[in-house]
């Protein structure tokens, strides 16, 4: 089975206004309807943007309650860099980076939504043991055979991404066949796989940045549509993304406008949850979708 994208009718997708999706955190229905925030929490010393920057609990925590002042729902921990090349590190390392700050953010804010970035069954479940409320799997259980499990297990919302490869590796596998119709069809088998786990509310993240080259990246954020096909809510990662910067010849660290120009256009072309670095930018973009729509 393949998937091609003439087999999409751009006549018939919805506008976003018209999903009525909802997905249990932790017996709390979240509306997917209206567009929401993720910010992110990097526990990491190497991640490309503030690797470093969050290590100490205080600072974590005034970082995280910022966030969440500013419009936040979702909180995406994580404690294993993914950027292209990052160095491995084993899952003891991981563990003892995310386990005590999962701890304190769930002690400070009990109503916290926290998502987790991990591809490791053992880090997940450690920290839905502590109160997270959702897993975010950059391998969509390619890298851990025990993920789909312990997911469906703690019946939380799990997010699959798209990714070829590692990401030591991921530069290697950006060869492809049919970009948009191979990506369809790595979907179709993990939606299947994971339904078939028990698994109830999924996400979908096509993975920018992830396996793609610039303009790979940009012609899958073009067609953002076609994967509202799966009728599941969409998640997109462009904060401060090297396809940004690498197009405006700038840095990172001043990829911010260029960041909230192709939010917008995310949410235009149907994405449901914006993962970023700025919260308050990102939320003005969901303000003025509002207002449009």
């Amino acid at each position: 089975m393949r998937f091609k994208l003439g087999i999409v009718d751009k006549n018939k997708h919805r506008p976003l206004q018209e999903f009525e999706m909802t997905i249990n955190c932790k017996g709390k229905l979240i509306d997917l309807s209206s567009p929401k925030v993720m910010g992110i929490v990097n526990l990491t010393p190497d991640s490309f943007y503030d690797g470093g920057k969050l290590r100490n609990p205080a600072v974590v925590l005034r970082h995280t309650e910022k966030m969440l002042e500013e419009g936040a729902t979702f909180i995406d921990v994580g404690a294993y860099s993914s950027r292209p090349a990052a160095d491995h590190i084993s899952q003891e390392e991981e563990l003892r980076r995310i386990e005590p700050i999962i701890t304190s953010l769930v002690g400070e804010f009990p109503d916290i939504l926290l998502s987790i970035d991990t591809f490791r069954s053992s880090v997940a479940r450690s920290c839905l043991e502590a109160g997270a409320a959702m897993i975010n799997d950059i391998s969509a259980g390619n890298l851990d055979d025990q993920m789909l499990s312990t997911v469906a297990e703690f019946k939380v919302p799990y997010i699959l991404m798209h990714l070829k490869g590692t990401p030591q590796t991921m530069k290697d596998h950006a060869s492809y066949d049919d970009l948009l119709g191979d990506i369809l069809y790595y979907f179709s088998k993990k939606v299947s796989l994971a339904r078939a786990n028990g698994i109830r509310d999924l996400i979908l993240d096509p993975g920018f940045g992830f396996s793609k080259t610039v303009a790979q990246n940009y012609e899958v954020l073009q067609k953002l549509e076609v994967f509202q096909t799966f009728d599941q809510p969409i998640l997109c990662g462009l904060s401060r993304k090297s396809m940004i910067s690498k197009k405006l010849n700038t840095t990172v660290g001043e990829a911010l406008n260029g960041t909230t120009a192709l939010n917008m256009y995310a949410l235009t072309k149907g994405a449901h949850i914006l993962r970023v670095h700025d919260v308050r930018e990102a939320m003005e973009c969901v303000t003025l979708f509002g207002a449009l729509a």
